[in-house]
């Protein structure tokens, strides 16, 4: 039985890692949530877990309450802000901390486990886009694994078991091309909130669902590809799969590729990493080739969907430049979801950023935290 932590737990990747949890019998150390206090008080009373933080300071209140009124859970501890993420990540007794919060939020707790000790199961790649090199290093100085969540890196991951990383070509990147996949700028000019948020194969949360109409979900995993598995950007070859059947795959030096294949359906590379190595019964459906029929494949449109390219520039330029892109992106999303700009709003502001601002060394936190606060308020001037 293993110990968990999981931060960004009433999300779309933390909702389903507690049905794996469930399954499993995992004990459940503590939780996080960004504001959600209803669900994580539910939450709360189902794993009793030792201590539970909500992001928003001001809901705490709210989840006392909530959590007060049952005798089970009245003596949980609630922590809040960047404190209580800290807090939790840095618990004793702890397998491994599932990191699914959204944004740059990620990367303090990240390195505080880390710090601590304990293994990660990452899905929140910001934490890689924006400070990738702090985190691979201190990863590999305290001897921790990282594992990944995301499907497309979990796939890699996978792919790479058993075989020697210097015989490694090429990882090829699969994308599902989004809602918008074919559309030309002309037809994305007006596009909504409500039509960005259909995906045609995942269920996921409204920041990351936007990412993936933008191709901005598939710039952040290219530079995450490359922390991850210390590859240069000609390492990468982006494919897109309206499938989503492939999630990833890898060529070696004799040209033979090995891909993984899967319904998709997140619960797979959650539990991958939560169990890694063992394998076993997943709460989900097996995948039937002959249902799906036809797997299809084409190149991705860099020039309508810009954020793709500008992440790609970013980590070219290198130093704090992807932290700078990705805070702008998140802006720009937020920003989107409220209808304060178009959709094609989005890429003109993070590529605005490679073109204006300039990038500087990442030597510690802090410069990563400054590439990030001067990059959203370069993006709030722009709306």
């Amino acid at each position: 039985m293993k110990t968990v932590s999981v931060l960004g737990s009433t999300g779309s990747i933390g909702t389903q890692a507690l049905e794996v949890a469930r399954l499993h019998n995992f004990k459940v150390r503590a939780l996080a949530a960004h504001s959600n206090a209803a669900l994580l008080a539910q939450q709360a009373k189902e794993f009793l877990p030792g201590c539970v933080c909500i992001f928003r300071e001001e809901k705490a209140g709210e989840l006392r309450e909530l959590l007060s009124r049952d005798a089970d859970t009245a003596g949980i501890e609630v922590l809040t802000g960047m404190e209580g993420l800290n807090r939790i990540a840095s618990l004793d007794g702890v397998d491994i901390m599932l990191n699914s919060v959204v944004g740059m939020v990620g990367l303090e707790p990240t390195l505080t486990a880390i710090e601590h000790g304990t293994d990660i199961a990452l899905a929140n790649k910001e934490t890689l886009v924006a400070g990738g090199d702090l985190v691979m290093k201190a990863a590999a100085e305290r001897g921790v694994n990282i594992y990944p969540v995301d499907s497309e890196h979990s796939a890699i991951f996978q792919c790479l078991r058993g075989n020697k990383r210097s015989q490694l070509k090429k990882i090829i990147l699969t994308a599902s091309g989004g809602p918008f996949y074919g559309k030309t700028r002309a037809e994305l000019e007006n596009m909504t909130a409500a039509q960005a948020l259909k995906h045609p194969n995942w269920s996921m949360g409204r920041k990351i669902t936007i990412d993936s109409a933008t191709l901005m979900n598939k710039g952040l995993e290219f530079i995450e590809a490359m922390h991850l598995f210390g590859v240069s950007p000609e390492q990468i070859e982006i494919v897109v799969h309206k499938q989503s059947i492939i999630h990833s795959a890898v060529e070696y030096d004799d040209c033979a590729v090995i891909a993984q294949l899967g319904v998709p359906d997140m619960k797979i590379p959650i539990q991958y990493a939560l169990l890694y190595p063992e394998r076993v019964e997943c709460p989900t459906k097996p995948l039937s080739l002959t249902d799906i029929g036809t797997l299809t494949f084409s190149k991705p449109d860099t020039e309508t969907f810009e954020c793709l390219a500008a992440c790609i520039r970013a980590i070219t330029v290198g130093g704090t430049m992807p932290a700078m892109v990705n805070g702008a992106n998140e802006v720009a999303v937020a920003a989107f979801l409220e209808g304060k700009i178009g959709f094609l709003d989005i890429g003109r502001i993070v590529s605005g950023v490679l073109n204006d601002l300039d990038p500087a060394p990442v030597t510690c936190l802090q410069d990563v935290l400054e590439a990030d606060r001067a990059a959203r308020e370069y993006a709030n001037t722009r709306l």
